[in-house]
């Protein structure tokens, strides 16, 4: 094609762009905000102030993507953690460590999205543009064939031979759908009711670190979840999460530390109390999981897509979406690689099968939880009572534990805990140890 455009310039969009980018003549990226040079964090990122995490399987991707981010990444500065140094506590279960022999990397969302920018604008043939919202579609026969923008000047037209919307949970497409006469997609939707408060800080001198992440989930009775982790520049950040309506405060630190000593560990709590704080609280909100079935739809016009967060919006607690979008990028390029006929159709349905295993373990580990609404069929409460089984089994069973701890980073998929040798140590390492 000769050109695309990209809507949206969050980590999602760029990844659509860096896919493009190996088949369309020039790729162009339009994104409403000013951005800001360095790591400013920005307005239409406001959850870039909380805890990010890069699942496996999308820093595996990325560094495909872009060949020796990842190396570049941890000499800008980012530490790295192995399976030894991650602390998961779920179902209040404190799983056993598995050391995988990969590290992770842990940044924060800044500096991974300014070094993806970074990349992506170093490509001759992509441009980035900023400081230009979009604001509607252009289509002529059946076709969609530009996209609106406003700029200083006024309003212009931006002719394409593809348009993504990439503009993440405000994307505007099922309205534009609707406008010009299609259906919007239908929505699979989880009201989990959630508010999230962080804040960055650095450990006192005499304060012994804990692990490199800590990751607390919520359990029934006790909708509150925390992440504490160590990020570059010797800072470390917690977020501090309630869900279905139990908020944690952003205008009181005490009281926010009072909320905390509830779900965190001894010695998290003890490096919050003596830490020097380098942020104000940022706080959050995020009413539910959206997932729009856009793999569904009878008809879409022809030179359009949607991307990342703008098909499925997860939970934040699983850090699922910026893997996932990086999981996307890829589809998209086979996508491509095929050919340009019903690209829409074929990247809806592909994009649908990599999506489906993380939302079944964000769904089903919101409906966990009997505070939050959502219809429970009988295969969801046996599997949710199966997962809480499993977690207490992992707090001694290394090898239940790393394939639970595999399945999380979408390295395997969701079936590998009910295959039978999982299924066998699941029920009956509740009666006696297994090894």
């Amino acid at each position: 094609m000769r050109h695309a455009v990209v809507l949206g310039a969050g980590i999602g969009g760029l990844l659509a762009a860096r896919a493009l980018a190996d088949f369309a003549e020039q790729v162009t990226v339009i994104e409403r905000d000013e951005l800001a040079a360095g790591t400013d964090h920005r307005k239409g990122i406001p959850q870039g102030w909380h805890f990010h995490t890069l699942l496996r399987h999308g820093g595996i991707v990325l560094d495909s993507l872009f060949p020796g981010l990842n190396e570049d990444l941890v000499e800008a500065g980012a530490p790295t953690a192995s399976g030894l140094e991650v602390r998961l506590i779920l179902s209040g279960h404190d799983l056993s460590r598995v050391d995988t022999g990969a590290r992770a990397i842990q940044l924060s969302r800044p500096m991974l999205e300014n070094a993806i920018r970074a990349r992506v604008a170093d490509i001759p043939h992509v441009k980035i543009i900023d400081g230009q919202p979009a604001v509607g579609l252009r289509a002529t026969a059946g076709r969609i064939t530009g996209v609106r923008i406003v700029t200083p000047s006024g309003e212009e037209i931006v002719h394409a031979d593809l348009v993504v919307d990439a503009m993440g949970r405000s994307a505007r497409t099922p309205a534009w759908l609707t406008e010009l006469g299609y259906q919007a997609p239908a929505e699979d939707r989880i009201k989990v009711d959630i508010r999230y408060v962080s804040r960055t800080m650095r450990l006192a001198a005499n304060t012994t670190p804990p692990d490199m992440l800590t990751l607390v989930g919520p359990v029934p009775g006790r909708t509150r979840a925390l992440a504490f982790a160590a990020l570059e520049d010797d800072r470390w950040i917690f977020t501090a999460v309630g869900m279905a309506g139990d908020h944690p405060t952003d205008t009181d630190p005490q009281a926010l530390l009072d909320f905390i000593k509830t779900v965190a560990p001894h010695e998290v709590y003890a490096a919050l109390q003596n830490a020097e704080e380098l942020s104000e609280p940022r706080a959050q909100t995020f009413p539910a999981s959206i997932r729009r079935r856009y793999e569904k739809l009878p008809a879409f016009p022809a030179g359009l897509l949607v991307f990342g967060d703008a098909i499925c919006s997860f939970n934040p607690i699983y850090g699922q979406g910026m893997s996932v979008a990086a999981i996307e990028a890829e589809i998209l390029q086979q996508c491509l690689r095929d050919g340009e006929h019903d690209l829409a159709p074929r990247f809806f349905r592909a994009a649908a099968k990599a999506i489906e295993p993380a939302w079944r373990m964000s769904a089903g580990g919101d409906l966990r939880l009997p505070e939050i609404e959502g219809p429970r069929p009988l295969i969801t409460k046996l599997i949710n009572r199966y997962i809480g089984r499993l977690h207490r089994v992992a707090v001694h069973d290394k090898v239940v534990s790393g394939t639970f701890r595999s399945v999380g980073g979408l390295i395997k998929p969701p079936s590998a805990v009910l295959s039978p040798r999982i299924l066998l140590r699941v029920l009956l390492g509740g009666r006696r140890p297994v090894r």
